[in-house]
């Protein structure tokens, strides 16, 4: 299994003690975002958990429990955003500098292959425009050179929940010629840095600028990673159209992320989301509010998507350090 920890929150920014006390635990309460009644629990043990994606915009709460969870045998990546943006559209974020410094913080800990940088989402307004982009984009490209191999980019989407307060904001649409405009100063500026760029969940093709369609939830990383090979690596999670991402479970939970941002598609409004954060109980086995312990079902299709050791050697494709 793989675990998404979490594209629905920022659970290593709001909620990492509650993620340790899961881990310990070995399980977790889950709520069916579509059905918010439905709860499900999910086995989270080391065995059958194969790699776990953090995606965050600061890493450093979780930072001092990584050895933990190194201890206990779990194998994990970071997605880490860092944007250019100032606090009229992220307004709880800890300064640049210091998400800078988190950042090379986190690589030099755990390696530069497992900390992936997002810039995104790009975003056009009359203050930041396309000259804007390229020189913040050079600046974060500077001080992250050594600290990362690979960079991620998109687009706003203009989701229907967050339509009013990007129009508020005066966030234009982009036609798909002003998104080469874009991309295409950003992709040789991070090959000028030693960077691979790739864009997420993306209709139009860039591969003329040497950008190809990423993944958040990489199976091919995850390999390089876990040191074998894994099973069904290129089944689509099929979250959202141009997606390509491989099938994971999220135990995170929407309408729980304090961080502020007016482009997230994850909350209904920040205030709806500091008043979830309120409901917080990092010893409850869900992350956010009541349930009815009656009602939880086990969450199916929790088996582990590595071949194992016995396995592999017969197949001969188990790779160097792999999990046994």
């Amino acid at each position: 299994m793989i675990l998404s920890v979490s594209r629905r929150t920022d659970i290593p920014a709001f909620y990492c003690e509650w993620f340790m006390n899961r881990v310990r635990e070995g399980f977790a309460y889950v709520r069916n975002p579509f059905n918010p009644m439905q709860v499900s629990r999910v086995d989270i043990r080391p065995e059958v958990v194969d790699c776990i994606v953090f995606c965050t915009k600061n890493a450093r709460p979780l930072m001092p429990y990584l050895n933990e969870l190194d201890d206990l045998g779990y194998k994990y990546y970071f997605q880490f955003t860092v944007t250019p943006y100032g606090r009229d559209m992220e307004g709880n974020i800890p300064s640049k500098s210091e998400i800078v410094d988190t950042f090379k913080q986190l690589a030099n800990m755990i390696g530069t292959e497992k900390v992936i940088w997002r810039y995104d989402p790009i975003i056009i307004t009359d203050q930041y425009g396309l000259d804007y982009h390229i020189e913040s984009f050079r600046n974060l490209c500077r001080e992250l050179k050594d600290c990362t191999k690979r960079v991620v980019i998109s687009f706003v989407d203009h989701y229907r929940k967050i339509a009013h307060t990007l129009r508020q904001l005066q966030v234009r649409e982009l036609s798909q010629r002003e998104m080469v405009q874009i991309a295409a100063p950003l992709a040789a500026i991070a090959r000028e840095h030693g960077m691979v760029i790739e864009s997420c969940a993306e209709a139009i093709d860039l591969s003329a600028m040497v950008i190809k369609h990423g993944r958040c939830i990489d199976g091919d990383l995850i390999e390089s990673i876990v040191g074998c090979e894994i099973r069904n690596k290129n089944t689509r999670d099929a979250n959202r159209a141009y997606c390509g991402c491989m099938k994971s479970i999220d135990i995170g939970q929407y309408d729980t992320c304090i961080h502020g941002c007016q482009y997230c598609y994850a909350n209904v409004s920040p205030a709806q989301a500091y008043k979830n954060y309120q409901q917080h109980d990092p010893r409850s086995p869900i992350l956010c509010g009541d349930y009815d312990e009656s009602l939880i079902k086990d969450r199916p299709d929790t088996s582990s998507y590595r071949i194992k050791a016995d396995e592999a050697f017969k197949q001969g494709i188990l790779f160097p350090g792999a999990w046994r």
